[in-house]
């Protein structure tokens, strides 16, 4: 199996914060993206400054992922934690993604984004919300 299994963090307007204390904490290596930086239309103002995605990769391989959350979102602390599964075989978290989604709500189907990976959100059968990346330029299984 060619995916990692990571937990992605949900803040309201502090991931970046978290994210550097954290890596003040465990070292590791820094990655973090604004909503800003991405086209979104409609987008507020405010929300350009905040996180779209934060990772940080630590030397033992163990990865840590975080996000703001909008403000023309509900920001749901219930979903603060989510289980993230990131690859590189479009086909093979695709496949991952069709059988988590069984018996639970597809909240974003899996597919191309606008970044140019494979991604889709879900919550599972026992209510546990999980996301989905592929960083492949391969088409996902139909």
């Amino acid at each position: 199996m060619g995916f990692k299994v990571a937990p992605y963090i949900s803040f309201r307007d502090n991931a970046a914060a978290a994210l550097e204390f954290y890596q003040s904490v465990l070292g590791g290596s820094l990655n973090i993206m604004k909503l800003g930086d991405m086209p979104h239309p409609g987008l507020a103002e405010e929300d350009h400054a905040k996180v779209m995605h934060g990772q940080l990769d630590l030397e033992s391989g163990f990865v840590l992922m975080a996000s703001d959350t909008p403000s023309s979102m509900e920001y749901d602390g219930g979903q603060r934690v989510t289980v993230t599964l990131f690859g590189d075989d479009p086909d093979e978290l695709a496949g991952l993604f069709e059988k988590l989604a069984e018996g639970g709500n597809v909240v974003e189907p899996y597919a191309q984004a606008p970044w140019g990976d494979h991604f889709g959100m879900l919550t599972d059968r026992f209510e546990v919300f999980w996301m989905l990346n592929a960083s492949s330029s391969q088409q996902p299984a139909a």
